[in-house]
């Protein structure tokens, strides 16, 4: 069993996101399971580093012990790819791919194209890679030439809680998580939900807001422009203990995503026993289990509003979809196992 492994993150491991998140945990269970991690801080503004950080980076990495695995999160990883020479020759170098940094949502295709080469670059020197999904390690294979036999899927965990107990009395409380950024789709949600305002419903979505402050800025104008600010809430970042307070006071979870490397909120939705509409972006169809909640393509308003249509209308629908999730949940792996997976394939290549 490995007894020491470098943690590598692009800036503080409390940033409230998935993929944060994500690193946390998996920190937090390998050491019960007796692995020593130390923690890398590589600087802010990744996947578009300055010359200043990238530097710092650079040096922070040639300050991790030789002789110790260093894992090193791809929003970072990926933007740079001069690791792929003499530092992964010679150190024993993983990386952790959230989801491809060229799949980002709202980059033109210039910045897309370059971060597809430079990401490209940077996994051909990992000794290994650690993905969050089956369609994550899909996608490294066919698009970033990465041979299957080099990839790990270790997904997220899920902590068993109580069901939601929702809004018993008055409209139907409708819950979205996700950052205020162009690939979580609130655009979409927003626009879709306009088509539905003659339903009785109320949303709210938490989500750090200082992430992408233009798009913040164009989604709480668009929400005036509908008419709709006293129907939805931007709540922001929040608290663990709080966001499991929303989750429990909810009657039904959207997300409207345009790419998801996992979809760590739908899991959540999942273990409260949420009925869920989602998309087919991404790895999201495999986090949503048959039957546990309505798909509908990205950027497709028509087809959201017609799921939250039915969603919000039809109190059997919503039950069924309900037991489904809640089902479904036991399924989901734990953090336990995901870190297993992890420590597993670093034995295995050191």
């Amino acid at each position: 069993m490995v007894r020491q492994v470098a943690f590598a993150v692009p800036g503080h491991l409390d940033t409230p996101t998935g993929g944060y998140a994500y690193d946390r945990r998996i920190i937090a269970e390998l050491v019960r399971l007796g692995v020593a991690v130390g923690v890398t801080n590589l600087g802010e503004g990744f996947p578009w580093p300055d010359r200043e950080t990238r530097t710092a980076a650079l040096a922070a990495l040639e300050r991790v012990a030789p002789g110790s695995p260093v894992i090193i999160d791809g929003l970072a990883y990926g933007a740079l790819p001069e690791l792929a020479g003499d530092y992964c020759r010679s150190r024993t170098v993983i990386a952790l791919v959230h989801h491809p940094l060229a799949l980002e949502t709202g980059l033109s295709t210039e910045a897309a194209a370059r971060l597809l080469a430079s990401e490209r670059a940077a996994l051909a020197g990992a000794r290994h890679i650690i993905v969050t999904s089956g369609a994550t390690a899909r996608i490294l294979v066919a698009d970033y030439h990465v041979p299957p036999g080099r990839i790990a899927v270790a997904p997220p965990g899920s902590d068993r809680v109580a069901r939601a107990r929702g809004n018993a009395a008055g409209p139907l409380a409708l819950l979205s998580v996700g950052a205020l950024v162009p690939r979580k789709g609130h655009d979409v949600l927003v626009a879709a939900l306009a088509r539905v305002a003659d339903l009785d419903w109320r949303l709210t979505i938490v989500g750090p807001r200082d992430r992408d402050p233009a798009t913040a800025q164009r989604l709480e104008a668009e929400i005036a422009a509908l008419g709709l600010a006293e129907r939805i809430t931007l709540a922001g970042a929040v608290t663990p203990d709080r966001l499991a307070e929303y989750y429990a006071a909810a009657d039904a979870f959207v997300l409207a995503s345009r790419f998801e490397g996992y979809g760590m909120a739908f899991a959540e939705a999942a273990s409260c026993g949420l009925p869920m509409i989602g998309t087919t972006g991404g790895a999201i169809p495999d986090t949503i289990r048959p039957g546990a909640g309505l798909l509908v393509p990205p950027d497709d308003i028509d087809a959201l509003a017609t799921a939250l249509r039915r969603l919000i209308g039809d109190r059997a629908l919503r039950q069924h979809l309900a037991e489904a999730a809640f089902a479904a949940a036991d399924r989901l792996p734990t953090w336990k196992s995901s870190a297993e997976i992890i420590a597993a394939t670093i034995e295995a290549i050191t």
